[in-house]
């Protein structure tokens, strides 16, 4: 098929390669058609398997307390992989937990891949799946050990071969070649291959040599979004230098759109990648407090991180990025309405202002206007930049649904804060018992969540509120 591959398949915790770990690995390598190693090893994961993963697997945790942890098997692992193709059943699964369990060792994968999956659909397009259990089925391939490595890896070999004898050899060469070799476009050091990634909602993110991310975007479309970034690298200064840069890329999907905003907004600011220039980690935010007495001085106070409550957005106004941002727009309203900057609290002095003195205050600092009037007028010239207070008497949920993939995504919200996107009754159950205080305040949450939460909002998915 290819001049040196390595088969490979992984048992793990879970699917999360982030959070799970590999329990056990089996790899056979093949060169020029023959097979010239076959490796397999349990992994202890240094967690619990549940027991739902040991009765799919049959891999215990008494099978793995005494097995190797993954540092000690990484060396022989990478001598197998060393100038091959790694070929598996959703590669993107067992490659994400190599590249995740390295970089916990500080070490970077290099490696070409190829999903057996893909080229399954290439081969034999008349069917509709292609999954390992459907390929057995409909090619007469028997195992005695499904869902354990090295069957599984058997019966990829024996697949195959199979192909290989029913369509030819040249046909599957040719395919898994096809497969290899991408897009002109793409960056020639990129290990992802970009046709893996689906043309669905979600987050994608860049990363180079270093485990933190280089840049994490949102799309309604991945692939095409990610790709829009390597055909825009020769006409943009930052696209080549990220193409330049990038080694890997991950994705998460999403159900919908809603999903995918809050995604890339938490991501950004929990990692900080260096190429994204917006919804960065917001410490300087604050707001205006307008005093409810007319007669206070000063009339204004300002609200900063974690004082900016939501339960208490009915007397605030803003948000602004910075305190010069915030000083700035209220210097623009006294000059547009007249108003009294030394009673506002950004001028010092007691008597007439200086705006009084050039015709630009109506005189509260010298009693020429009522307090209570101004106060008004203060509220009115504010007004459009005041936060808004949670409609809801509880938290609620926006479900989201997306027909193409039957994917459901449950956004819960409080206080304008986005809590958590859940997608089973327990995860539900969690999110509404969850108790913040105070919630976190961001910016970026806050305008998504009133542009789909407020009455007159626009709503793109199911409302629910939880009683």
């Amino acid at each position: 098929m290819l001049p040196c591959y390595v088969l490979l398949d992984l048992e793990t915790t879970g699917g999360n390669p982030v959070n799970d770990r590999i329990t056990e690995i089996a790899a056979v390598r093949i060169e020029h058609g023959v097979e010239v190693a076959r490796w397999s090893t349990l992994v202890n994961p240094g967690t619990h398997i549940s027991g739902f993963i040991e009765q799919l697997t049959g891999i215990s945790n008494a099978m793995v307390a005494n097995a190797p942890a993954f540092s000690e098997v990484a060396k022989p692992l990478l001598a197998l992989l060393d100038g091959a193709v790694l070929v598996a059943h959703n590669v993107r699964f067992d490659h994400g937990f190599l590249l995740n369990e390295l970089a916990r060792l500080d070490v970077a994968l290099r490696v070409k891949t190829l999903c057996t999956v893909r080229l399954s659909r290439l081969l034999y397009p008349q069917f509709k799946s292609h999954g390992l259990d459907a390929i057995m089925q409909r090619h007469g391939l028997v195992s005695t050990a499904r869902h354990r490595a090295m069957g599984d890896v058997e019966v990829m070999q024996s697949w195959l071969g199979l192909a290989s004898s029913e369509l030819g050899a040249d046909c599957l060469k040719g395919q898994a070649q096809s497969l290899l070799q991408g897009s002109a476009a793409l960056p020639p050091q990129l290990d992802t291959n970009v046709a893996d990634i689906p043309d669905t909602p979600g987050v994608y993110i860049f990363y180079g040599e270093s485990p933190l991310p280089l840049y994490v975007g949102k799309s309604v479309k991945l692939r095409s979004r990610v790709m829009s970034h390597f055909q825009a690298a020769s006409r943009n200064a930052r696209e080549m230098r990220m193409a330049q840069e990038i080694r890997r890329i991950e994705w998460i999907e999403t159900a919908g759109e809603l999903g995918a905003l809050l995604l890339e907004a938490r991501l950004v600011k929990e990692q900080q990648p260096i190429h994204n220039r917006q919804l960065r980690r917001e410490n300087n935010l604050c707001a205006w407090r307008l005093e409810a007495n007319p007669s206070s001085r000063p009339l204004l106070t300002l609200v900063r991180g974690s004082d900016l409550v939501p339960a208490e957005f009915g007397a605030l106004y803003g948000p602004y990025r910075s305190k010069n941002q915030a000083q700035s727009h209220l210097r623009e309203l006294a000059d547009t309405h007249g108003l009294c900057l030394q009673a506002m609290g950004l001028e010092s002095g007691k008597g007439r202002c200086f705006a009084h003195q050039i015709g630009h205050c109506k005189g509260v600092c010298c009693g020429e206007e009522a307090p209570e009037r101004h106060h008004l007028r203060l509220q009115m010239a504010l007004i459009t930049h005041k936060l808004q207070v949670w409609p809801f008497a509880g938290k609620v949920g926006l479900r989201e649904h997306n027909a193409r993939t039957d994917r459901t995504d449950i956004h819960v919200f409080d206080q304008w804060c986005h809590l958590a996107t859940v997608h089973s009754d327990d995860e539900l159950q969690d999110a509404l018992q969850s108790q913040k205080s105070p919630l976190a305040f961001d910016l970026d949450t806050y305008r998504l969540s009133m542009k789909h939460l407020r009455p007159a909002g626009k709503v793109h998915a199911e409302l629910i509120e939880f009683t």
